[in-house]
């Protein structure tokens, strides 16, 4: 068996690198919405597209990793994912980018399904609570990409051109420190079911990672907007949303692992619902760009760990293979993601983007009350 070192840098290169995809391409959604002319609610259906694609990869996604092993997988779809990035910036108008964006969700959801069944198997074989610092190198990942998005509108690259030099370079790194020798488990998944919806005890578990990812998900793609529309920040300015949001999630994130040994999986989960309700609401009562950027990274500590604690408390559950369960709850969990900004998009365009942020405040309220729900299997 390799060493905890060496496994935990593979999976940590593999969540940096889903990590960065996403904020590459949340970094330049104002570019790609300017460059095709769309709308709120246009962009809104087209973020639609995207949540469609996950939601159906994640149940396929779920039964192949059971099947196949998390690891080589998660390789294979990495180089998708990939691809995939690439062409968002080729969309010519909004089917195409709808297109593209339902391919690019589908890798997406697949390879968080893949790449949480491998982390869990590292948590599981070591026995140390690494699952919140996996999901801390998704946000640097994150973080990267959205600063990267800042650097090519500073270089004045175009989409195409930033897309294929970061996507290349990311994919290129994170496929080179990934290979390590690790045999991964493999189960048998029930069959019947056609969407990897959640039963049981993780039901909760699911709508307690829906509230922060869904909350998650508007910040990744309508921070920018937000700032540049809603505070009139400049270009430059409105890319470091996400990434500050991103910045703070790593920060907990890492320091997520001890708070859980200390405090407990609840108490930690509390705290973070709080944090995301103080700074949901900084960022709609914010009338210039400072304030909203403090209240992205409030919100970025408040949803720290709470898709790590579903995802740990999903694979450790007695009743239902690790591939299966992490993908119910990921039906759920990264669902929200990626169902929030299309949601934003309507609420915006039937209200405001300020009021349309509102609907975050009592998602986070649920988060507090539902923390129970994340108390690992062995404890209940």
């Amino acid at each position: 068996m390799i060493g905890i070192v060496a496994a935990w840098r593979a999976v940590a290169a593999m969540f940096i690198l889903n990590g960065a995809l996403f904020g590459i391409w949340a970094s330049r959604i104002p570019a790609v919405r300017d460059r095709l002319d769309l709308t709120h609610e246009a962009l809104g259906y087209g973020l639609l597209f995207m949540a469609a694609g996950a939601v159906c990869s994640f149940p396929i996604t779920g039964r192949l990793t059971d099947r196949f092993g998390a690891v080589a997988l998660t390789r294979v779809i990495a180089v998708l994912y990939t691809f995939s990035l690439i062409f968002l910036a080729l969309a010519g108008g909004f089917w195409s980018l709808a297109i593209f964006l339902f391919v690019f969700g589908a890798f997406h959801g697949s390879m968080d399904v893949a790449m949480n069944a491998w982390a869990a198997e590292v948590e599981q074989t070591y026995k140390k609570p690494v699952m919140s610092s996996f999901h801390a190198m998704w946000s640097l990942g994150a973080g990267l990409g959205a600063l990267s998005g800042f650097g090519a509108v500073q270089m004045g690259l175009s989409v195409i051109q930033h897309f294929l030099l970061a996507g290349g370079v990311v994919v290129g790194l994170a496929l080179i420190l990934s290979w390590v020798s690790w045999t991964s488990r493999r189960a048998v998944s029930p069959t019947g079911k056609v969407f990897a919806l959640p039963s049981g005890a993780l039901i909760l578990v699911g709508f307690t990672a829906l509230c922060g990812a869904l909350g998650e998900g508007a910040v990744a793609d309508w921070s920018a907007i937000f700032l540049r529309d809603a505070t009139g920040a400049t270009e430059s300015i409105a890319a470091l949303g996400y990434a500050v949001f991103s910045v703070a999630m790593v920060v907990f994130r890492l320091a997520g692992g001890f708070a859980i040994a200390r405090l407990g999986p609840v108490a930690v989960a509390r705290f973070g619902g709080v944090s995301a309700a103080l700074g949901v609401f900084c960022v709609v009562s914010a009338a210039e760009a400072g304030l909203a950027l403090t209240g992205f990274a409030l919100m970025g500590i408040g949803y720290a760990v709470i898709m790590p604690l579903a995802f740990s408390r999903a694979a450790s559950d007695p009743n239902v293979p690790p591939g299966q369960a992490i993908a119910s709850v990921a039906t759920l969990g990264y669902g929200g993601l990626l169902i929030g900004p299309p949601l934003i998009g309507f609420l915006a365009e039937m209200l405001t983007l300020r009021l349309a942020f509102m609907v975050l405040l009592p998602l986070a309220v649920f988060i507090v009350l539902l923390s129970g729900a994340l108390r690992p299997a062995d404890l209940d």
